[in-house]
C-alpha cells in the first residue's frame, strides 16, 4: 500500500523511484541556490520549510506536522497528543556546541514530525545548524549505514554512540558541492533509495 501522493502513483516500488528523483533534485536545488541562507537554524519552522521544498511535489503533507501516530518496528514516536509541546520544547533546546545540537537532533528524531522523509529533512536541518553555529558539517559520506542506523536506534537512551560517529565526520568543507552531493546520497542511502546518483540529475 502506497502513501496518498499528487502523482497518483499506486506501486510502492515506482513511487519510491519519483520520490528519490524528485527530492534529491530539490536537495540540490536547496544547496546550489543557497535557499536556506536566511532561515533560522534549529527552528520547527526551518525544519517544516525543508521537508515542504523537498516533498511538496509529491505530498499534500509535505511541511506539515503528521496527525497520525506513529512507531517503527517496537519503538514509538512521540504521540499526537505531545507532539506541539515536544517540538516547542526541541525548538528551545541550546544548540551553541556539537554536544546540543546533537541532543536536539536526537529529541527531533524522537518527536519524528511529519508522515514520511524526516530523516532526510532532518539531516539537512542538522547540517543547517551545524553549519550556523560551527562552521562545519557532515560529511555524511563518511558515515556508515548500519553504524549510523544502530546509534540513532539507540540513541533516545544513550546518545554517545551517535555523537561519536557524527563528530568524525565533520569537515570545514561547508560549501564543498561534492560534499553536499555525496552527503545527500548518503542519507538517502540509510532509507533504501539508491537508484539515483544526485550529480547525475
Amino acid at each position: 500500500m502506497t502513501l496518498d501522493n499528487k502523482l497518483g502513483i499506486k506501486v510502492s516500488s515506482e513511487l519510491a523511484r519519483e520520490e528519490e528523483k524528485i527530492t534529491k533534485k530539490k536537495a540540490l536545488k536547496l544547496y546550489m541556490e543557497e535557499v536556506l541562507c536566511d532561515k533560522k537554524p534549529g527552528t520547527v519552522d526551518t525544519l517544516k520549510y525543508i521537508h515542504q521544498f523537498l516533498f511538496e511535489d509529491i505530498y499534500e503533507f509535505a511541511g506539515k506536522i503528521r496527525d497520525v501516530n506513529m512507531a517503527k518496528g517496537n519503538f514509538r514516536f512521540a504521540p499526537l497528543v505531545y507532539l506541539d509541546v515536544a517540538l516547542n520544547n526541541i525548538e528551545n533546546m541550546p544548540q551553541s556546541s556539537f554536544e546540543e545540537i546533537v541532543e536536539k537532533y536526537v529529541e527531533m528524531n524522537i518527536a519524528h514530525p511529519f508522515r514520511e522523509g524526516n530523516g532526510r529533512s532532518m539531516r539537512i536541518w542538522l547540517d543547517h545548524i551545524f553549519k550556523e553555529e560551527l562552521g562545519q558539517v557532515v560529511d555524511w559520506s563518511r558515515v556508515d549505514k548500519e553504524d549510523y542506523l544502530m546509534a540513532m536506534e539507540r540513541s533516545p537512551i544513550k546518545d554517545l554512540e551517535i555523537k561519536e560517529i557524527l563528530r568524525q565526520a565533520l569537515t570545514n568543507e561547508v560549501n564543498n558541492r561534492e560534499v553536499f552531493m555525496k552527503g545527500i546520497d548518503n542519507s538517502y542511502f540509510y532509507e533504501g533509495y539508491y537508484t539515483y546518483k544526485t550529480e547525475e540529475l
